[in-house]
């Protein structure tokens, strides 16, 4: 017998398997059934993943919408960029827009309100990352994806993109203010 060429008339399935073999096949086995069992417990009880709802939306659609509630809510403007810091009502629709290299506008959220958040991008794929907050999600362009938001803590929060855009990506911040 050589060791190019494969062996006469062997089967692999047929041979018999050794008993540290199948221990390590039984424990994968049932490893793969516990974190299958997992998935919903993370999904409900967990937290991990957010329930969003997803919109196919043409991007001046969703411009106008995000316009509008600038245009209805806003309240000031950051004096270092000059964007509107808009202050929607408790239960209100807010639109956050992202694109090269900005999250538009700044919203001032109340605490224990909720809001739905809709998030759409202008231009490539973006990531929303709320700090110091885990919550992520992909921005899609030609998508508004919406997520209810209930700020349990006053403070100021950053939006950063987790995904790479260009070369400005490592500018691309954006802000929430959250008020008692």
């Amino acid at each position: 017998m050589s060791a190019i060429q494969p062996p006469s008339r062997r089967i692999w399935w047929n041979q018999p398997i050794d008993r540290v073999e199948g221990t390590w096949i039984v424990l994968a086995l049932v490893w793969c059934l516990i974190m299958f069992a997992m998935m919903p417990y993370w999904h409900v009880a967990g937290k991990q993943n957010l329930s969003n709802e997803a919109y196919r939306i043409s991007s001046a659609d969703y411009a106008a919408k995000a316009q509008a509630v600038i245009d209805k809510y806003t309240v000031r403007n950051e004096t270092d960029r000059n964007y509107p810091v808009v202050a929607p009502p408790a239960g209100s629709d807010i639109y956050l827009i992202g694109r090269l290299w900005e999250w538009w506008p700044i919203y001032e959220l109340e605490k224990n309100q909720t809001y739905r958040l809709h998030l759409s991008s202008m231009d490539w794929n973006h990531g929303f990352s709320l700090q110091p907050l885990n919550i992520n999600l992909q921005v899609v362009p030609g998508y508004d994806m919406v997520i209810s938001i209930t700020p349990d803590s006053s403070g100021e929060f950053t939006i950063v993109c987790n995904e790479y855009c260009g070369i400005g990506h490592h500018n691309m911040l954006g802000k929430i203010y959250v008020k008692d």
